[in-house]
């Protein structure tokens, strides 16, 4: 590049067969020739794609060019002060941290923005520049003089320069945290340093900043000792590698001083060469001992940033680019250079990681801004994924210019008129996989079995008849049998306690509450102690053998209006209600033991997005509905105008004292100051305040757990402790909600827990008679009538919250469970029924909130890297540990009774509106009240038309309500897992509305009742919609494939 936007013609030419890209060897290690044979063909004319695919595809004879993870440094040769030395101004792990100058700080990771004219740049100088590949060099003197060499051997470097170009190349690094840390001394000048120059005569100059256009002047050294280089501090130079990083020492060792110091004398003062007027060595070159001379590795190395060191990636190898100006060059020099071993260049790097790449480029005066240009343009390419691989692997110069070809084939241009190039692009969320760039496009498969596929599918989740019987069974105990013993051992993390104790307490409210409702419905023959117990034994079996422990079992509505019926049924026949309830779970856990036997699970297959999507927002909607409705009583029974408080506080008798001056004492401070209360309401404390109190207790709770949950995202602490914050978000919130209640003293409703482990009813004990007087022979027989009902409700409920839960955008690893779990949930069946105790079904709601708490994240290494989803720590711990502390809450009694309820309330809210997240069918709800100009990004209105998209979320809609009005009437209720059964049904007559693609992106495809024909319908997607057929064409049309714009 020259001045004034004037292209140079540089006087060599590129002849890739002549080998003048072999790094020549450094003659001090006595290295042989690897001058390598390639067996590729030219292939100028092939797409820069396939000859990227071709170079990656092949394999990798030694280890020398096995990609590392790469960190890459810019600097540039500025004067600071009255010294001249490289200034890091850029650095790389994934994005792109630039120095503001300014601040003198870090800015934040943002995605590097190019021009286009700075890559075309970049591409000529690779083009007519140096390219030196594997080069033997062990210490940064070697590196230069092998450079310089190189250049002189092919003409594009004066020889009287080479000994200039090689002092400017061995100048001291300065890093960005060594500024942070500035004192009157530079931290990285060691004794050594001061000494060496001492008697050095420093001449006075204006300082020049990064962007400044005053050129670096260097004088000529004079010649030095043999082996010096022109160079005194150079002839101590240690050219050993060391295989290990170290820590660097602060200090060198005395033989060191003493050594430097003889070396220093032992010339004419007159003889030292001029550069040094002007720059001060780097310790680079002085950083790696040679071989034999025993120095130590540590000996004038700088101290790294280790706190920056803990984001570098395992294994990292760093990329230095160097630029500047300097006025003793007429034209452009550069210089790839690859070492054929990583070495630590000492100062060269802001990390103590051995170098592997360096790229140089220096030119006369006038060219600063578009050097620094390119050289953020090689460090963007060095950062990308696919060039870094190619980096590593090429073998001639045309393979690193396809690997450019490629990268220019694949940026997107943003058009200048358009966007504002100051503006610094955050890193997105998630990032596109960059393998398609890595291997050919895969031929269209010519036949391709959509029904032998989903088979397939289907039976790797469990969900295929195998034609045996309990032959799901023995499959999910096989699939289940290896995970066992991790499922305790991957339980050893703090966030499964704090998932613990926030579903201890989400468990125990609703456990409470059915209990009481429970007591209404059966006339106390079971209530809040039954349901604990019983929860408790569920809770405790279904956690050591069920399939999914992320299920959480519970009661539920439906479930409470089955046993209100029965209950009514008994009273008007006048039948022996426990021991009628005796056979018909009886009947109900052997019909579902049958279910296991014939593998009726695998009916789930045909539970869709559609219906499992409906029945989860419907069972969210009474969370947050019951949650609302619950403080609403509490206004009822407390309303706020009460009329007159008739108690007043007078002083005691035979005081002095005045009725007004204790008239202004409380109820609660009265008797304290020895005065008594006078009037017909002091029986009970006032209770105006009441509703106001449990209305900012509840919205208190729901607010503080839904900020602290996505404290995980805030700029604050340290990620561990805004980890940690997110976890416990529900507990805090009801320890601050429940001191602050205490702290007022206000009246509010406690959670009543009972204190004593005995049935509720004195009647009863925990074993129920299977036969009674009062009941005839023939109701054991009836009983499977009501059974068959209980056993459809049962089942639908287990299979629904089962399949939410095990849905692939949660990432599970260790495998589905569904026959397993209903065989375990027969069998607590019976055993509640001989006990008396409630059935517990799986949670949906609960169920969705366990698996949300236990969500795992990338942990974010690289600067700007933003969390990925893992997936989900499964394990059964947290599930037993939650009911095995609700079977031991009577003996939490006395604790558990200032908890306020109003408190628990806010809990049910934060859980309903937190298992709506995620949901599709929330959020096309949403879009249908948003401007086409507002609505999300979703990818399915990128592939559907919208009014398509309101037509399929109208109908589900639809479908909600219905479920709704059926749950909410006493009379209808008992339908409702009959409607969940028609659910589907209506999902199977949608295939007569919407296409089969549309279906596909919208919901899922239900299985086929027949065999299909060969020419699918799916097979046409291709034809309709080229963008759906493969991922990669679809990230290709609508985002750049790498983390970079141009």
């Amino acid at each position: 590049m020259a001045k004034n936007n004037e292209y140079i013609e540089l006087p060599w030419t590129m002849n890739s067969s002549s080998g003048d890209d072999e790094a020549p060897k450094d003659p001090r290690t006595g290295g042989e020739d690897f001058t390598q044979q390639f067996t590729e063909n030219d292939f100028e004319v092939t797409p820069p794609a396939q000859r990227v695919q071709f170079i990656l595809g092949e394999d990798v004879d030694d280890g020398t060019h096995v990609s590392h993870p790469l960190f890459s440094e810019m600097g540039m040769l500025v004067k600071e002060g009255d010294e001249i030395e490289w200034k890091e101004t850029a650095r790389w792990i994934k994005f792109e941290e630039d120095v503001e100058e300014g601040g003198n700080r870090w800015s934040k990771p943002h995605v590097a923005t190019l021009s286009l004219h700075s890559l075309f740049e970049l591409r000529r100088l690779l083009v007519n520049g140096s390219v030196m590949l594997d080069m033997e060099a062990h210490n940064l003197e070697v590196m230069a003089d092998l450079v310089c060499d190189h250049m002189v051997s092919a003409g594009t470097l004066p020889p009287g320069v080479k000994d200039k170009v090689k002092d400017a190349l061995l100048r001291r690094h300065r890093h960005q945290h060594e500024y942070a840390k500035k004192t009157r001394l530079p931290i990285i000048r060691s004794l050594a340093d001061m000494r060496n120059h001492s008697s050095s005569k420093i001449e006075e100059h204006s300082g020049n900043t990064l962007g400044a256009t005053t050129p670096i002047s260097l004088t000529a050294s004079e010649p030095g000792p043999p082996g010096s280089n022109g160079n005194p501090s150079l002839s101590t130079a240690a050219s050993g590698m060391g295989r290990f990083l170290t820590v660097p020492s602060g200090k060198p060792s005395n033989r060191t001083l003493e050594k430097k110091s003889n070396s220093k004398h032992s010339r004419p003062a007159q003889n030292l060469p001029s550069i040094t007027e002007d720059m001060v060595k780097s310790p680079s070159n002085q950083s790696m001992a040679r071989p034999g001379s025993g120095s130590e590795l540590s000996e004038q190395q700088h101290k790294g940033n280790t706190h920056f060191m803990r984001k570098i990636p395992p294994g990292a190898e760093a990329s230095n680019i160097l630029v500047g100006e300097v006025d003793f060059l007429e034209r452009t020099l550069s210089c790839f250079i690859r070492l054929s071993q990583a070495v630590v260049l000492g100062d060269l790097t802001e990390v103590p990681v051995p170098t592997r790449f360096v790229f140089i480029l220096l030119g006369p005066p006038g060219s600063q801004s578009n050097f620094h240009e390119i050289g953020r343009a090689m460090a963007t390419l060095m950062s990308d994924e696919i060039f870094h691989e190619v980096a590593y692997r090429a073998r001639k110069r045309d393979h690193l210019l396809s690997g450019v070809d490629e990268f220019l084939d694949a940026v997107t241009v943003l058009p200048p008129g358009e966007w504002d190039p100051t503006i610094r692009i955050e890193p997105p969320a998630a990032i596109p996989s960059q393998e398609v760039r890595k291997r050919p496009p895969e031929l269209p498969k010519e036949e391709v079995d959509e029904e032998e596929e989903e088979a397939r599918l289907r039976e790797e989740n469990g969900l295929s008849r195998t034609g045996r019987l309990f032959g799901g069974l023995i499959n999910d105990i096989k699939r289940k049998a290896p995970w066992y013993l991790s499922d305790y051992k991957d339980s050893l993390s703090m966030q499964c306690v704090a998932s613990w104790i926030f579903l201890y307490f989400a468990c125990l409210s609703p456990i409470i509450t059915f209990g009481g409702l429970l007591a209404e419905a059966t006339g106390k023959h079971m209530a809040a102690m039954e349901s604990l117990v019983s929860g408790f034994v569920c809770g405790m079996g279904y956690g050591f053998f069920s399939g999914q422990p992320l299920t959480i079992l519970g009661s539920t509505g439906p479930v409470l209006v089955f046993e209100s019926i029965i209950y009514e049924f008994c009273l008007k026949m006048g039948w022996e209600y426990m021991t009628f309830r005796f056979w018909i779970g009886m009947w109900v856990a052997g019909i579902c033991i049958v279910l296991t036997a014939i593998d009726a699970s695998a009916l789930v297959c045909y539970i869709t997005r559609f219906t499992e999507e409906n029945f989860a927002t419907l069972i969210a909607f009474i969370f947050i509905y019951k949650a609302i409705e619950n403080v609403m009583v509490i206004g009822k029974n407390f309303p706020v105008n009460q009329g007159i408080y008739d108690c007043v506080c007078t002083p005691p008798i035979g005081s002095n004292a005045s009725v007004i001056e204790y008239a202004k004492y409380n109820w609660d401070y009265c008797e304290s100051y020895n005065g008594t209360l006078v009037g017909g309401d002091c029986g009970s404390p006032p209770t105006e305040n009441v509703f106001l109190m449990s209305v900012v207790l509840c919205a208190g709770t729901f607010l503080i757990s839904t900020v602290l949950k996505e404290f995980k995202n805030a700029l604050f602490f340290p990620s561990i402790v805004r980890q940690y914050i997110s976890d416990f978000s529900v507990l805090i919130a009801i320890f601050a909600m429940s001191f602050f209640d205490y702290s007022l003293g206000v009246p509010t409703q406690k959670l009543e827990v009972p204190n004593e482990l005995k049935p509720t009813l004195s009647t009863r004990g925990w074993l129920i008679p299977p036969f009674s007087e009062k009941n005839p022979w023939w109701s054991p027989i009836i009983a499977v009538f009501p059974a068959l009902l209980g056993t459809i409700l049962i089942f639908m409920d287990q299979q629904i919250t089962a399949v939410i839960v095990n849905r692939k955008e949660n990432k599970l690893k260790k495998g589905c469970g569904y026959h397993l779990d209903l065989f375990i949930l027969s069998i607590l069946i019976a055993i509640c029924s001989v006990m008396g105790l409630p059935w517990f079904v799986a949670a949906t709601v609960l169920s969705i909130n366990h698996v949300n708490s236990l969500k795992l994240e990338s942990e974010c290494s690289a600067p700007g890297e933003k969390p990925q989803f893992l997936g989900v720590r499964e394990q059964r711990v947290t599930h037993i540990l939650i009911f095995l502390t609700i079977g031991g809450s009577v003996l939490l009694t006395p604790l558990l009774r200032h908890i306020p309820m109003p408190v628990l309330f806010g809990v049910f809210l934060y859980m309903g509106v937190a298992s709506l997240k995620g949901l599709q069918f929330f959020d096309r709800i949403l879009i249908m009240f948003m401007p086409a100009k507002y609505q999300p990004d979703y990818m399915f209105l990128r592939q559907v038309p919208i009014k398509r998209v309101h037509l399929f979320t109208i109908i589900q809609l639809a479908c909600l309500i219905i479920l709704w009005l059926i749950k909410s009437f006493s009379q209808t209720s008992i339908l409702f897992p009959l409607m969940l059964v028609v659910m589907i049904g209506i999902r199977k007559a949608l295939d007569l509305v919407f296409t089969r693609r549309e279906l596909k992106i919208l919901d899922d495809i239900m299985p086929e009742m027949t065999k299909r024909a060969a020419a699918d319908d799916l097979h046409k997607l291709d034809a309709e919609n080229p963008k759906f057929n493969t991922s990669k064409q679809l990230w290709r049309g609508y985002v750049t494939p790498t983390e970079t714009s141009v």
